[in-house]
């Protein structure tokens, strides 16, 4: 077994934070183009939300496909073979002609998308030792936001200069660097053992946890918030591209520097929910969001800039509490029950766009937080409930396996 601070531990630590990076940068560097693009292709803000969302929607579904084939056939093949495809489909973006190719061109990579996210804690399992894969996790986690961050400032940047079909070139290329790099440190696996692919028994786990309320409870709660906090940022881009803002998708880029607060969120999230329960934790990731999001009607650039950094903190503290909450509760099949938290969380970002377009339509910016309150009047109920639950005993006597 890998173990901590040894050469092995900080090669593969290594090789996973590179490819969580290259999986998000690609994933998210489309966002800051979105008013770009409709402009270009003519379409509608919902119509190019689509094509940003079904990446999202498309991973979050085969999620439920990559972790059980990777028990059967090995996490490294998969993880290597998904990242060749998240490059060559990065690369097949900049040569989309119109809006139909760039849509499904988008729904095929994000089937390549969910391959290392489905198999690199996995691996981290198979072979580290239990104090190497606490650091390698921490470290893993915190990749996916800076390759998200990191993806959305350059093609801002690059979309500016040389215009958004070569900021998929320049996304691809750099991917495909990265998988070399990622071929050369990863080690081969040396403790896989693999399992029977039981399709059978995976579909009764996965009905299991959704009739089990503590875990359809705490999925309602990630899903729902992620579908507020992704599409917020997606209709701010067009609030923020014409008047009186009119910034550059430059300028739009650097709003995402704000998911850096979600970073602290996310780490304060372990130490609040050990002194308060975690559905209170849950709770005040909530209304910390309708702050941030009440703080954006202000309509000036300071305004939007501190409610995000707000809204991001809230969101990631209500994340990770969660998701922490679904791996703790679920009594049986807890890869996937983790598995599907995640495809509620990504689903829900895929129809935020559908959601709170009839808002945007009718009042612009304000109709978007009018939404967006409604959402999370939901969420803390769901927060509150967990909390009752938790007080009376009845959290621990509802998380048995359900029968099918």
């Amino acid at each position: 077994m890998i173990e901590s601070s040894s050469p092995q531990f900080w090669r593969a630590t290594l090789a996973l934070c590179l490819a969580s990076f290259i999986i998000f940068a690609n994933l998210h560097g489309m966002q800051p183009l979105l008013p770009m693009l409709a402009e270009s292709l003519g379409r509608t803000e919902l119509e190019i939300s689509h094509a940003y969302t079904i990446a999202t929607l498309v991973l979050g579904l085969s999620l439920l496909i990559y972790g059980p084939i990777s028990d059967a056939l090995g996490r490294r093949g998969i993880l290597l073979f998904t990242l060749t495809g998240v490059s060559l489909s990065t690369l097949a973006l900049g040569f989309a002609q119109d809006y139909a190719q760039l849509f499904w061109l988008r729904a095929l990579q994000g089937f390549f998308l969910a391959g290392v996210p489905a198999v690199a804690i996995a691996y981290m399992g198979d072979e580290f030792t239990k104090p190497a894969l606490l650091t390698a996790v921490g470290l893993y986690i915190a990749s996916n936001s800076l390759g998200g961050v990191t993806g959305r400032l350059v093609a801002g940047a690059v979309g500016d200069w040389l215009g958004w079909s070569d900021v998929f070139f320049i996304l691809g290329f750099g991917s495909l660097l990265g998988l070399l790099c990622v071929v050369w440190l990863l080690p081969k696996s040396e403790h896989f053992t693999a399992s029977a692919f039981r399709p059978v028994q995976m579909s009764r786990d996965l009905i299991g946890h959704i009739r089990n309320p503590v875990l359809l409870l705490a999925y309602i709660i990630g899903g729902l918030s992620f579908l507020v906090f992704l599409n917020q940022y997606t209709y701010i881009t067009f609030v923020l591209s014409v008047e009186p803002f009119q910034m550059s998708a430059t300028w739009i880029g650097l709003l995402f520097l704000t998911y850096l607060t979600g970073t602290m969120g996310s780490l304060l999230s372990g130490r609040l929910s050990r002194r308060i329960s975690a559905p209170v934790c849950m709770a005040l990731g909530i209304f910390v969001m309708v702050i941030g999001t009440l703080l954006t009607l202000t309509y000036s650039i300071s305004g939007i800039v501190v409610g995000f950094f707000i809204n991001s903190f809230g969101f990631f503290l209500a994340h990770s509490v969660a998701s922490g909450w679904v791996s703790q509760h679920a009594s049986h099949a807890r890869a996937s029950a983790s598995a599907l938290y995640l495809v509620f969380y990504y689903v829900g970002a895929s129809v935020g766009g559908f959601y709170l377009n009839p808002f945007w339509s009718a009042a612009g910016w304000s109709g978007v937080v009018l939404g967006s309150l409604m959402v999370f009047a939901v969420t803390f109920a769901c927060a509150m409930i967990l909390l009752f639950w938790q007080r009376s005993g009845r959290s621990s006597s509802v998380v048995k396996p359900a029968q099918c």
